[in-house]
């Protein structure tokens, strides 16, 4: 919805109203026409001053004055843009997501995965140059080719609708090398991924219409990547990222993994995920916003404890580092009921019995300020 400035002002007269001590007055009524991008917005009437409501058109508006008016605004055209974004993607048709900070209430989207972008300034000549310049201000970024694309349209809380420029450009670098400025972290993400983010869904139908129109021009790992891979007969071993978060009461965070769950359905644990593209801090710190809302700095983050371990014999082998957060901003809240159903902090002494195993073996040794275990493996 979009307030257009000052429109009219209807001057009628009012007869007197013994009961409610009004004399006869005269009333004005301010009217400001509001564009509206549906009409399907919910109305409710204040019976005892309106009779009815009714969309007409221009030219079956009754007052003279008001009919005049009208007919001299602009009444097609749309919101003025005033944002710019940067739709940034690579050869193998990934697509660079910037991650917000999570200050609800205080900026766009927060704890939500975006794209890189922001508003319009006085020495903006064009949105291109608004978009070039928020990528070098957020991420020190400056892309040679950046054409449009389109335009999103997102939504505040209020149900305002902003209109947002869309540029699209391509760049195959690494996100871990940027000096980002705002948010948490930037990081590739394939269309099929999305998912499992939190995204807008503009944002995220955005994505997956550029890539319908863009396939990846290369597949599989990078030369690099190919020259640094494992030999045929080893065994690769998948690294999981742990939050240990202590109050000063000493009591530890855990949540209550939810009953469909493909591990540990039912179960308490704590804070855990699987490092995708990404170094093990940066992956601490994702899953920390994403599964909670608690943001972390880097600085603030110490390995206290790696546990070895393995499954049934056919599994794949784990490392599971576990980080003790010093300091965090923000209270455990749902963020993803799907896989967590309650946050909890628990006194060590006392840890529920439905835990899953190695976390308990870990969170003892941390307590005993030993660094290493394994568990699971053959005697």
């Amino acid at each position: 919805m979009q307030l257009i400035p000052f429109l009219d002002i209807d001057t009628h007269d009012i007869d007197a109203h013994p009961g409610k001590g009004e004399p006869a007055h005269q009333h004005f009524d301010l009217r400001f026409p509001f564009r509206l991008r549906t009409t399907e917005v919910p109305v409710v009437l204040q019976e005892e001053e309106v009779g009815g409501i009714e969309w007409r058109p221009v030219d079956r508006v009754t007052s003279p004055t008001l009919h005049e008016k009208l007919l001299k605004l602009p009444l097609q055209v749309e919101p003025e843009t005033a944002n710019a974004s940067a739709l940034i993607y690579n050869d193998r048709g990934e697509y660079l997501l910037h991650l917000r900070d999570y200050f609800p209430g205080q900026i766009w989207e927060p704890g939500m995965w975006s794209l890189l972008g922001g508003g319009r300034e006085p020495q903006d000549a064009t949105l291109e140059h608004t978009v070039r310049r928020e990528l070098a201000e957020e991420a020190g970024l400056d892309l040679v080719g950046l054409s449009p694309f389109g335009t999103e349209y997102a939504s505040h809380d209020d149900g305002t609708t902003v209109p947002i420029a869309i540029y699209a450009g391509r760049w195959n670098g690494d996100p871990r090398e940027l000096h980002l400025t705002e948010g948490v972290m930037l990081a590739w993400f394939a269309p099929d991924d999305l998912h499992r983010l939190r995204i807008a869904d503009t944002t995220s139908d955005l994505v997956r219409r550029h890539a319908a129109g863009h396939p990846p021009m290369r597949s599989g790992p990078e030369p690099e990547e190919q020259r640094l891979a494992s030999p045929h007969d080893t065994v690769p071993n998948i690294i999981g990222v742990h939050l240990y978060l202590e109050r000063p009461d000493g009591t530890v965070l855990l949540g209550l993994r939810h009953p469909d769950s493909a591990f540990a359905p039912s179960t308490w644990h704590v804070l855990a995920g699987h490092c995708e593209q990404e170094n093990a801090i940066d992956c601490l710190i994702r899953e920390a916003m994403e599964e909670a809302g608690l943001h972390i700095e880097r600085q603030d983050v110490e390995l206290v404890h790696v546990v070895h371990h393995i499954g049934q014999p056919r599994n794949p082998p784990r490392m599971g580092l576990f980080f003790r957060a010093r300091t965090w901003s923000g209270e455990p809240v749902l963020r993803e009921p799907d896989k967590c159903t309650q946050w909890k902090f628990w006194d060590p002494a006392a840890l529920p019995d439905d835990l899953v195993p190695y976390t308990r073996l870990a969170i003892e040794k941390i307590q005993n300020d030993e660094l290493y275990s394994e568990t699971g493996w053959p005697a």
